[in-house]
């Protein structure tokens, strides 16, 4: 893997976000892995920032609640779509999802959460921020579409400290 500069790669991530990436977290004793189809990545206190929607309810979450580090993997060419419906449908309390899917993952210096080999860019970001949802500020009509179950997103602000590409 090498070093890039993730601006470039940014209509890619925008067409490709909608159809899955890799969201990875790490607490103390545990690995997990989930489908992200929503986030954003731009420019706030001047700082390049990720920010991820995790659902309370996922298993992600609690994890997230629980480390300072996450990682994006995106797999710009379409890969990994079985993978990616299995992330996005089953979870990390029933499996271990990076071993149930023989997925590999690479360790980067920046951050102790490994990316998900097999996809092209790779961002590492250290939480900077993070803000739950109040579903009662919400426009009615996302609030009825999105959270019919009035199930909101905590959402985690990421500093982009680095990105990898895989070589090809």
């Amino acid at each position: 893997m090498k070093r890039v500069d993730f601006r470039p790669f940014l209509p890619e991530v925008d067409r490709v976000l909608p159809g899955g990436v890799f969201l990875t977290t790490k607490n103390d004793k545990e690995i997990n892995t989930m489908t992200m189809g929503w986030g954003t990545i731009g420019y706030i206190w001047n700082k390049a920032v990720f920010m991820v929607p995790v659902r309370k309810s996922r298993h992600t979450h609690s994890i997230m609640e629980n480390s300072d580090t996450f990682t994006v993997s995106v797999p710009l060419k379409g890969q990994l779509k079985e993978e990616l419906r299995f992330c996005g449908t089953e979870s990390g309390e029933d499996y271990n999802k990076i071993e149930h899917l023989g997925l590999s993952t690479k360790f980067i210096p920046e951050v102790d959460v490994p990316v998900i080999s097999g996809c092209e860019l790779h961002f590492a970001c250290n939480i900077i921020y993070q803000q739950s949802m109040q579903l009662d500020n919400l426009k009615k009509d996302i609030k009825t579409e999105s959270y019919p179950e009035e199930d909101p997103h905590t959402f985690y602000y990421g500093e982009i400290i680095t990105a990898y590409r895989e070589q090809e």
